[in-house]
């Protein structure tokens, strides 16, 4: 399926009324080589006024799941998280950060990617890893 929103067409994915749409999540490229996003940092931040670790987990997460499960569907499997680890570099308080994820292992039963996230001045604000576990879709997806 193809979202509404990007175009970026990911088998079974829509991000209309998900926790992507809510926290502005845009994805601009999606392949299992690359997936980058763009998320607004306003709406997304913890009491102090600066960008949430969360939200960067949750951009990190996103990123890789996407790039897994389109590498998963050459397999006829879909991608599940079964880890995510986030070095938090620099806060940042406004404007949009980018993520950029890329495959460290893709495999036939697990995959790996890096993900690195930038300020506006293409800072790096934080470094994660997301590992996923490839297994055989339900029924139904």
């Amino acid at each position: 399926m193809s979202d509404e929103k990007t175009g970026i067409d990911v088998p079974g994915m829509s991000t209309e009324g998900t926790l992507l749409d809510a926290m502005g999540i845009v994805i601009t490229e999606a392949a299992p080589e690359r997936v980058v996003a763009t998320m607004p940092v306003k709406g997304n931040v913890q009491p102090y006024g600066l960008l949430h670790g969360g939200a960067s987990c949750v951009l990190a997460e996103s990123l890789g799941s996407i790039g897994s499960a389109l590498h998963a569907a050459t397999y006829g499997k879909v991608a599940v998280g079964v880890d995510i680890n986030a070095t938090h570099h620099r806060a940042v308080r406004e404007g949009v950060v980018t993520g950029v994820a890329t495959p460290i292992y893709l495999g036939r039963t697990t995959t790996s990617y890096e993900v690195v996230i930038t300020d506006e001045r293409d800072k790096r604000v934080c470094t994660a890893r997301i590992t996923c576990q490839l297994i055989q879709a339900p029924p139904g997806a």
